[in-house]
């Protein structure tokens, strides 16, 4: 599972990098200058959770196993924002966007945490296929 968490924390990392690059891009920034934070190490390391929760639903379909992930993320992502703003740490802030939740999770990036969600699935699992 240590080695799970640790492809995990580089993969959010690098899909982090280049989202926030992408975000430059679209406003005509060509720089492309993307960024992370050290905090989002650990959280897109718990990923490394999908492995177990996966033989539970491994006979289950796509779209399942997909909204399982998405609950899971908005889950992770909300009680961990949650507890790095009781410390003003937490790297994000989506309270100017139109579907967030406490300025803690975006619902409009639900179909991006159903795909990514399914993307750790195949990290977590790679032995297994």
């Amino acid at each position: 599972m240590k080695k799970n968490f640790i492809i995990c924390g580089i993969f959010g990392w690098c899909i982090e990098i280049l989202w926030t690059a992408f975000e430059k891009f679209r406003r005509r920034d060509m720089k492309l200058i993307g960024n992370t934070s050290i905090w989002m190490f650990p959280i897109y390391g718990m990923a490394s959770l999908f492995a177990p929760i996966y033989r539970f639903i491994r006979n289950d379909n796509i779209l399942v196993r997909g909204i399982v992930y998405m609950m899971s993320i908005f889950t992770a992502e909300y009680a961990t924002g949650y507890l790095l703003c009781k410390h003003n740490m937490c790297p994000w802030d989506y309270s100017r966007c139109k579907y967030n939740i406490k300025g803690l999770i975006r619902l409009d990036y639900a179909p991006l945490w159903f795909f990514i969600g399914l993307i750790f699935e195949k990290i977590v699992n790679l032995k297994e296929h």
